[in-house]
């Protein structure tokens, strides 16, 4: 019988006091870029998902810093979360309608594939099948005008569609659904609203009895 696991996907948003030791405690944790959501939000790091293209990725792998953060450091995988022949097909689309991302599509892939290689992590890129179901199920959600979904809502339906096996609780903590205005995150708030009527993700929440060595729990749903 296969051993259900907890797999926290954990956003740089709010981290509630007391969450760190409940998302140290899961069996896999996966954190983004640079990984802000350390300290608050424990230390454990799994899998470090980046934005391979554009600034965030260029920033990321220049200057040594990102390698060498503690979370990066003791990471056993590196996603990409964006597929390189999917921005470069978004290129001449983005060019008309946001001439000021220019640079959005350019794909460093490569290079954080090498980083992984060099020491020794594995290596994942989210295929573009995730991100173009991500596309059609938020239609549900009237997202209105958007360049690209998140990338956490793409790493949550990755790890659905093709990650969770059965019995395990996906986890999120740190989500707020706000930021860069070119994700739809109203939309991705509703869909992942649904997700947890659905029963297949969770939210970290305040537990009704709080306690000062566990004031957060897993709600079940």
């Amino acid at each position: 019988m296969t051993a259900r696991r907890t797999i926290m996907i954990v956003g740089n948003g709010t981290m509630p006091k007391g969450a760190a030791a409940v998302i140290d405690a899961a069996d896999l944790v996966i954190r983004f870029n640079d990984c802000r959501s350390c300290g608050a939000g424990g230390e454990k790091t799994d899998i470090v998902a980046v934005c391979n293209t554009g600034r965030p990725a260029l920033s990321m792998l220049g200057g040594g810093v990102w390698k060498s953060h503690a979370a990066v450091r003791q990471a056993a995988s590196i996603w990409c979360v964006r597929d390189g022949a999917k921005f470069q097909a978004l290129r001449g689309k983005l060019n008309v309608t946001h001439p000021d991302l220019g640079d959005l599509c350019d794909d460093y892939t490569d290079g954080f594939f090498a980083f992984a290689q060099a020491t020794g992590r594995g290596f994942h890129t989210v295929p573009a099948l995730t991100h173009e179901s991500v596309d059609a199920a938020l239609e549900r959600f009237d997202p209105g005008a958007y360049v690209v979904p998140s990338s956490g809502l793409i790493v949550i339906a990755e790890i659905l569609a093709h990650w969770r096996q059965p019995g395990d609780r996906v986890v999120l903590a740190g989500f707020g659904h706000a930021g860069w205005e070119g994700h739809p995150f109203a939309a991705e708030r509703e869909m992942v609203e649904d997700f947890i009527r659905e029963g297949k993700l969770e939210r970290l929440e305040p537990s009704i009895a709080k306690s000062s060595e566990n004031p957060y729990i897993l709600a079940e749903r």
